[in-house]
């Protein structure tokens, strides 16, 4: 199977990644050229630190970089058994780049996407292959976590599952069948849990309170607002805002203080001050 990735930032680098090193040819495309030039920066850190650890070696590097080509140009999605999309998380932006996708892929090919909240169908309608498009939410990093989240649209068919699935066993992640509502499965639960930790922030609880009550108190690794501060502020906000906009329930609301941090500027680690502060 040759696997197209559309989208080399972060989360889309990181799936060519993983399919790399799981065996396959994969075309990690983007058309933005200094996003495929940090895609190769990193992934040159990643495997000098995996070889300094001995976790592999340099013969075995330079097999995943053989598997591993990097392109600008949309159609070298031709040829691709399956097509992962990994652009940014707005629904107008995925829709167009799937109708962009439907006319240069070949007529048998599969065309996923890696969404982590947005309707499958309404995604698929852009194309005329709807019964051949389903969602594969990876996790960040990709090459590490080891979820993916399985969302079938109404019109995605058995085979196309079964296909998927199959892939997603084949470089090693364990999956779940998500129903296609927002947020699927870990947003839904997580995301609501992260709003309401800042609620008592707003209330006026210490962030680092609030955290490590909630790391000591049920064993999480990180606390909720830690990981807000990691995912982004803003990312995390629109996440919300998308479970309460699909569900039209209160419990969804938003918190205040989420949309008064994103528009002083302050969106966690990548912008140097969130619930925390850092350098």
């Amino acid at each position: 199977m040759k696997i197209a990735v559309i989208g080399a930032g972060l989360m889309g680098s990181g799936i060519a990644q993983t399919c790399a090193q799981a065996g396959y040819e994969v075309k990690n495309i983007d058309v933005f050229e200094p996003a495929i030039e940090k895609a190769k920066e990193n992934i040159e850190k990643i495997f000098i630190k995996k070889i300094a650890k001995g976790k592999i070696t340099e013969a075995e590097k330079a097999e995943v970089l053989e598997r591993l080509i990097y392109s600008s140009n949309m159609e070298d999605v031709k040829g691709a058994d399956l097509i992962i999309e990994a652009v940014p998380e707005k629904i107008d932006l995925k829709k167009s780049v799937f109708e962009q996708l439907d006319k240069l892929a070949d007529p048998e090919t599969l065309i996923v996407s890696n969404t982590s909240g947005l309707s499958i169908s309404e995604i698929a309608a852009a194309t005329n292959r709807p019964d051949k498009v389903m969602g594969v939410h990876f996790f960040y990093p990709a090459p590490v976590m080891k979820l993916v989240e399985l969302i079938r649209g109404i019109a995605t068919a058995d085979e196309t599952y079964h296909k998927v699935k199959e892939f997603a066993i084949a470089i090693k992640k364990t999956v779940v069948d998500a129903p296609e509502y927002p947020g699927f499965i870990v947003n839904r639960v997580l995301v609501p849990m992260q709003n309401e930790a800042a609620f008592m922030v707003m209330e006026g609880c210490k962030p680092e309170d609030v955290d490590n009550a909630m790391k000591l108190g049920c064993n999480f690794p990180m606390g909720p607002l830690e990981l807000t501060d990691f995912v982004g502020v803003d990312v995390m906000l629109a996440t919300m805002t998308g479970l309460y906009n699909g569900f039209h329930d209160s419990k969804y609301r938003p918190c205040p203080l989420l949309e008064t941090m994103v528009k002083a500027g302050h969106l966690g680690r990548k912008s140097g001050q969130g619930f925390y502060k850092y350098e």
